[in-house]
């Protein structure tokens, strides 16, 4: 299939042809249609697969031109950082029409905002709190909204915005056309879907939760902290393979301490972005990374729907993720726009039973790989020895509630 199979103006054929899409995806393949024929839609569809412009040509083409001051479309996103990345596509979209876009999020004062809002828009992308703390102010104008998008949905839901999304959905008109994409298809988000969609007809472009084909995976098991530092610093020594890379780790304070121990052995450039960076340095990291001006970013899964970049070769999971979705989104980051990636877990005991259970939901076997002879073992410290055993304890107690545990409370005589 052509792009100029599909039923779109010169303009965005232009566009898309300077974007370099040599021919249309997947998703894009089957969701442009339906959206350009007005049904609802819902997406199941993996990050990199390009479901972002799979939504976004459609509703360029149906809003067409700029017309009054009140925005047509509303695109719902659960981060900043994912905000600003649909901005930028669909400004590279619009580069030959006269269509206003505008992002609206948190972190920043509104004041700028407010001004872009009263010069007139066509289309919103939102993170829903800003959303409706504008509607409340009065100056984001809702009647005229004809199509209503929720991206990453299944992201909307681990953090908790169905109480806003309901409120979204009181204020924009009924009579609408609605579009959900999500990477994954879990009971919430058919609950949702359920709640907002009117008959709508499901694509589903890889089976559900599954890490993108083009990423190749492998773990290794290390028993403690500074063993994965250790290999950390093994991998990173080698420039030429690992030539932009993302870490992640599960908490801030690990990612502060990964940036700080490879800045020290002078292995980047390197940044770090979690969610007590400023935005400003949130979206600064993200830039230098995409241009090239950084070999390494550390982030904490904030972040890991918001990293759109070409050609990083490797991802690295200093910390097995608590949410198993956020593995396949995180993995997602490499292997982008048909390049081959590689994905590398680094695993503690403690960090198995969440293997497993990413596993079962990705329906595969991640490889287990040797560590190479030349890794350092290091002692585990009291302190972590005890922390993984409690941690243990209580992934045995969720298996089996009658499980007593090496920590449980001894009863009184």
């Amino acid at each position: 299939m052509q792009w100029t199979d599909f039923k779109l103006n010169k303009q965005l054929f232009q566009a898309v042809e300077e974007m370099g899409f040599s021919s249309p995806t997947e998703v894009q393949q089957k969701c442009i249609p339906l959206i350009l024929g007005g049904q609802h839609v819902i997406g199941i569809a993996q990050t990199g697969t390009g479901k972002t412009a799979a939504y976004l040509l459609p509703l360029l083409m149906k809003v067409k031109f700029a017309q009054g001051s009140d925005p047509r479309a509303l695109i719902l996103v659960p981060t900043k950082e994912l905000a600003v990345q649909v901005l930028a596509q669909a400004r590279q979209l619009t580069t030959y029409t006269d269509l206003r876009v505008v992002a609206l999020y948190g972190g920043v004062g509104p004041k700028a905002q407010i001004e872009e809002l009263n010069k007139g828009v066509d289309i919103a992308v939102a993170t829903p709190g800003q959303f409706m703390e504008l509607y409340l102010r009065n100056v984001l104008p809702t009647k005229q909204i004809k199509t209503l998008v929720i991206d990453e949905a299944d992201r909307m839901m681990d953090m908790g915005f169905m109480h806003q999304l309901r409120k979204i959905f009181e204020v924009v008109p009924s009579k609408r056309q609605n579009l959900l994409f999500s990477a994954t298809f879990s009971d919430r988000i058919e609950r949702l879907s359920q709640e907002f969609l009117e008959f709508p007809i499901r694509v589903e472009i890889t089976p559900q939760a599954t890490a993108a084909k083009q990423v190749e995976q492998e773990m290794y098991q290390l028993p403690n902290l500074r063993t994965k530092i250790n290999f950390l610093e093994y991998l990173l020594a080698d420039h030429e393979t690992f030539n932009r890379v993302i870490i992640f780790a599960r908490t801030k304070e690990n990612a502060d301490n990964v940036f700080r121990y490879l800045e020290r052995k002078k292995l980047g450039p390197l940044r770090v972005i979690h969610s007590n960076k400023g935005q400003n340095s949130r979206i600064n990291a993200m830039n230098e990374f995409k241009l090239g001006q950084l070999r390494i970013l550390v982030a904490t899964d904030v972040a890991a729907r918001g990293i759109d970049v070409e050609k990083v070769s490797h991802v690295i999971n200093f910390d097995v993720p608590a949410l198993y979705e956020d593995y396949v989104h995180r993995i997602g980051r490499t292997g982008r726009a048909f390049q081959e990636g590689r994905a590398i877990t680094f695993a503690t005991k403690a960090e198995l039973y969440h293997i497993q259970k990413i596993e079962k939901l990705i329906r595969t076997k991640i490889p287990v790989k040797k560590l190479p002879d030349e890794i350092r073992i290091e002692e585990t410290t009291p302190e972590e020895a005890q922390t993984m055993a409690r941690e243990i304890d209580r992934q045995k107690k969720r298996e089996d509630p009658e499980y007593g545990g090496a920590f449980h409370e001894r009863k009184g005589k």
